[in-house]
């Protein structure tokens, strides 16, 4: 988990703020007109409550439900929540962060409560009251609370978080938790509609406030060494698979962006064709002396790219457009385009190893991710290409159920100068990484720029076997089996006793009976998350 607290001052700086000041409005007026006791809204709330009252009192399973979440969603529960926050906070020498969590808290929760005081605004009277509680209604407590709490999980979210579906998810989830806990209330016949929008208003603005006050501007940056890079002049190519980007007007604008926002000039553009898959495009980019050349596509534009810059000494800023991705994931490079532009013109430059594939039929290539035999390219060769681009790459997990059933085959595998070994496998995986899709690790001492190939041989007999694999990889367990070896060397050489997939960072590549991998160590540069300097 890394946190980087520019994360939250985003594409619309301005948003928080505009936020804050409007619940800051919505709770002053709120306050004013309850404390002057306003009729209009006097009876508004009391047409909310008696309707709300009606639902609860006739389903009594409701009235339940409510209560549970009373008792869960208490300040005492969101205290204790906040407290672990800012411990582990702490622990993480986030100290800032922590500080700003337990400030809020205080402020939040014995604030509300002097409010209270303040106000004197009764409870909702009934006849036959849903829940017992004493106290002052103005504002909800409990709406304070989920305001303060679900607010702090947002920010964290923001700054744990790149751009993406993810992070919406999550937030979405943060708003409609709190405006549930605020609704708990009124239909538990304990407040109002005024308190409890004047509670999430309170808990919402104090916490926005303070986090401008103690948190905001002060996001750690990278060492200035680390954004070095090139000439200096500050001038990139781009090289971009026209299918895998979809619509190019849009992306390239996106790019000139962000580039000018990091102060880089305009970049050359360059398409990527059936023909030349990128290699061409990239001796072009090279050839006029650019300082960065960015591969926007799926593995194999990237891996393209990379191969025809090896020992250039121009960095390659990695654009992920693909279904795996698996280069960006390994390498901790988000896959959201807005943030991994970020990471393409304001990273760091990281030497990375390539490996070289030789097939027996004499084709010689490279990859930077993974390269095998057997199952694992029958999964490949078996993808639904329309599938894959509905669901992504769970259309990878519908062609492994498919090709499970894969014969084991018979294997003679030679690592370095050593004596050759021989197994009975269903699939060899050489990997340069050691991450699948999903964050799997089915290669977890794999390195990408320790010089070294990291091997695994997948040999159950039977389906049941593949549970324990399954296990094993989960809990990265590292001991060898008949079901599951793991080597590692700097030349491989696989021998099948018969002609089998192959596949190269997940591209098929034909069958073949031999494959011959070598690596050759820290022969190209990638731009990575520039490292944040430590927390004071």
């Amino acid at each position: 988990m890394t946190i980087d607290l520019r994360r939250a001052d985003g594409d619309r700086p301005l948003l928080p703020t505009a936020l804050m000041v409007i619940g800051g409005v919505v709770f002053v007026v709120l306050t004013i007109l309850v404390s002057i006791r306003w009729q209009p809204l006097m009876d508004l709330d009391q047409e909310v409550a008696e309707w709300a009252y009606d639902v609860s009192a006739s389903r009594a399973w409701l009235v339940d439900l409510l209560d549970v979440v009373a008792i869960v969603t208490s300040n005492w529960t969101v205290a204790v929540v906040l407290a672990v926050l800012a411990g582990l906070l702490w622990w993480r020498n986030e100290r800032l962060v922590a500080i700003w969590v337990v400030v809020s808290g205080v402020v939040v929760l014995a604030g509300n409560a002097l409010i209270k005081l303040a106000v004197k605004r009764e409870r909702p009277v009934w006849d036959l009251p849903l829940h017992e509680i004493g106290g002052y209604s103005f504002p909800s407590g409990h709406s304070a609370g989920a305001g303060l709490l679900f607010t702090v999980l947002a920010l964290l979210t923001i700054v744990v978080t790149g751009r993406g579906l993810r992070r919406r998810l999550w937030l979405t989830l943060w708003v409609v938790l709190a405006l549930l806990v605020a609704a708990d209330r009124v239909f538990l016949g304990v407040h109002f509609l005024s308190d409890v929008t004047a509670g999430l208003c309170f808990g919402v603005t104090a916490t926005l406030l303070l986090w401008q006050l103690l948190v905001h501007g002060r996001g750690r940056l990278p060492s200035e060494l680390a954004v070095v890079t090139g000439s200096g002049r500050r001038r990139a190519a781009v090289v971009l698979n026209p299918v895998k980007v979809g619509d190019i007007e849009d992306f390239k604008a996106k790019v000139r962006q962000v580039g000018a926002a990091h102060g880089w000039d305009e970049p050359q553009w360059f398409e990527t064709s059936i023909e030349d898959p990128g290699h061409g495009q990239t001796r072009a980019a090279l050839d006029s002396d650019v300082d960065l050349v960015i591969a926007a596509g799926g593995d194999g534009t990237v891996r393209a790219v990379c191969e025809e810059a090896t020992r250039s000494g121009v960095a390659i800023g990695v654009l992920p457009h693909g279904t795996g991705n698996l280069l960006a994931r390994n390498l901790d490079i988000p896959v959201n385009t807005r943030d991994a532009l970020d990471v393409v013109f304001g990273g760091q430059d990281r030497a990375i190893d390539l490996a070289s594939f030789t097939t027996d039929g004499g084709t010689e290539t490279s990859f930077l991710v993974m390269a095998g035999l057997g199952m694992d390219a029958m999964i490949m060769t078996g993808v639904n290409e329309d599938l894959k681009k509905r669901v992504g790459y769970l259309a990878y997990f519908v062609s492994g159920v498919k090709a499970i059933t894969f014969p084991r085959t018979k294997v003679e595998i030679t690592l370095d100068d050593d004596e050759p070994r021989h197994f009975r496998a269903r699939t060899v995986v050489i990997g340069n990484v050691g991450f699948l899709q999903g964050g799997i690790p089915l290669l977890p001492d794999a390195q990408i720029d320790d010089g070294l190939l990291d091997v695994v041989i997948v040999a159950p007999k039977r389906f049941i076997g593949w549970l324990s694999i399954v296990a094993r990889v989960i809990t990265r367990r590292k001991t060898n089996d008949a079901r599951l070896t793991r080597l590692c060397a700097q030349r491989v050489h696989v021998k099948a006793e018969k002609p089998v997939p192959m596949q190269l960072d997940g591209d098929p590549v034909g069958e073949g009976r031999e494959i011959t991998a070598e690596i050759h160590p820290g022969v190209v540069l990638v731009r990575v998350p520039a490292a944040l300097a430590p927390a004071e």
